[in-house]
């Protein structure tokens, strides 16, 4: 396989249009959730991994308890409202990794790179991501996937866009997205920049639910566990592409 680095535009199978690739989910059975066998494997993977690792990780969880409440004394878990599958919305669970009050005073901005809103417990949970832990919940509550597009907060401010105010739904693929459920990592999550716009990580989503697959999620999980045993997530892309070249298009 040859070392391919996905780029913003020069792919065709990347810069597809939205209507292209529903025509081709609606053409072909393999590209969608709701193929029985299909799904039927892709859940009970879900199950099997969300409660293995509360089990797991359980000694995690309450020295990640300690240290946040210890760090400032404000409150350990983070809900945000998200969008799920089918434009539907659901409550995700973090720890929180910014200070207290954080939307209250800034409001729901993208993180950028040394944001000053990150706690120095926030900073090692996001390299690790272990911040997002708690989401096995919303896995077992079939709000979420292991694999599949990010969780995408609703109508986050993207500073990295010449104009962040635009809705997420006026953006290429946003229906397309949300043909599968959103996942704990996936292709745009293991193979973006960190601070890749909105246009081109929904292209990753939508190349990935064109090419969603049993062992495609595989890849991406263990891609996602040698990352974070790394603390790589601040720079994923780049440990990514050292360890794997992306998925032929």
């Amino acid at each position: 396989m040859s070392r391919t680095k996905m780029s913003d535009s020069k792919s065709p199978a990347v810069s597809m249009r939205s209507e292209d690739v529903a025509r081709r989910l609606a053409a072909n059975p393999r590209l969608q959730e709701n193929r029985p066998t299909e799904y039927a494997l892709k859940r009970f993977l879900d199950m099997l991994l969300a409660i293995g690792g509360l089990v797991f990780t359980a000694p995690v969880w309450l020295l990640l308890m300690a240290a946040i409440k210890l760090e400032d004394g404000g409150p350990i878990f983070y809900w945000q409202d998200r969008w799920g599958r089918g434009g539907t919305r659901f409550r995700a669970t973090k720890f929180r990794s910014m200070v207290k009050h954080a939307d209250t005073v800034w409001g729901s901005v993208q993180a950028k790179e040394n944001d000053p809103r990150i706690t120095r417990v926030g900073r090692l949970m996001r390299r690790t991501a272990l911040d997002e832990l708690p989401q096995l919940l919303n896995i077992l509550r079939g709000e979420m996937t292991f694999v599949g597009p990010r969780s995408l907060p609703i109508n986050e401010r993207q500073l990295n866009e010449p104009n962040p105010e635009v809705p997420d739904t006026a953006i290429p693929n946003f229906d397309v997205r949300g043909r599968v459920r959103p996942g704990l990592t996936g292709l745009a999550q293991v193979y973006a920049p960190r601070d890749v716009n909105r246009r081109n990580k929904f292209r990753y989503d939508a190349l990935y639910v064109r090419r969603q697959s049993f062992w495609l999620d595989c890849r991406l999980i263990y891609l996602s566990v040698w990352i974070s045993l790394r603390g790589g997530w601040e720079r994923r892309s780049q440990w990514a592409q050292r360890l794997k070249s992306a998925p032929r298009k």
